[in-house]
């Protein structure tokens, strides 16, 4: 492959990571997460939303081969993000190497104490893991609003696992859904 033809796949593959990840950031600020899940409306509770997103998008991607690159660059961007966005809030140039390593501990703790409960499909063992880290570390939250977080989550998961891998690819995720019953 030619330097040319490798620049423009490189373009090509940001812009389907960027359209992703506005998907991703997207459907985190549904503010029915909030409103009905309880989870606080503060930078905390934002950060809970985006990496229980995120954890179900990486989990669509872990299913499928072709999706591997596509993940560690999603994950790259979350990270990216959440450093630009501590900066922004005025966190000192010393202080963000500190903060993005414990943001990222609590992301892989979420992968893997809620991942079981998202597999099996059980509600009462994602929202009792839901209330043990995401309600724990976002104070303000309303641990009361776990199980409709708890049941959007598995829904969302089933329209993840619905979603082509081509599709994906091409830098389709979801729309936020209309109504949850």
């Amino acid at each position: 492959m030619g330097l040319f033809a490798s620049l423009r796949n490189g373009r090509q593959n940001r812009q389907i990571v960027d359209a992703l990840w506005d998907q991703v950031v997207s459907s985190a600020r549904d503010p029915r997460r909030f409103l009905e899940g309880g989870l606080p409306d503060t930078v905390q509770g934002r950060f809970e939303s985006l990496s229980l997103e995120m954890i179900l998008v990486l989990r669509r991607c872990g299913q499928d081969e072709r999706l591997k690159e596509l993940s560690q660059d999603l994950v790259d961007r979350f990270m990216t993000d959440l450093d630009h966005s501590m900066r922004e809030f005025g966190i000192s140039y010393l202080a963000v190497p500190k903060r993005m390593r414990k943001f990222a501990a609590r992301f892989y703790t979420r992968v893997r104490d809620l991942e079981p409960a998202i597999e099996a499909g059980d509600a009462d063992a994602l929202r009792a893991g839901l209330v043990a880290s995401s309600f724990r570390d976002a104070e303000g939250g309303r641990p009361d609003g776990a199980p409709w977080l708890a049941h959007h989550m598995l829904l969302q998961k089933d329209r993840y696992q619905a979603l082509s891998t081509d599709g994906i690819l091409a830098g389709a995720l979801l729309d936020p859904p209309p109504q949850e019953t």
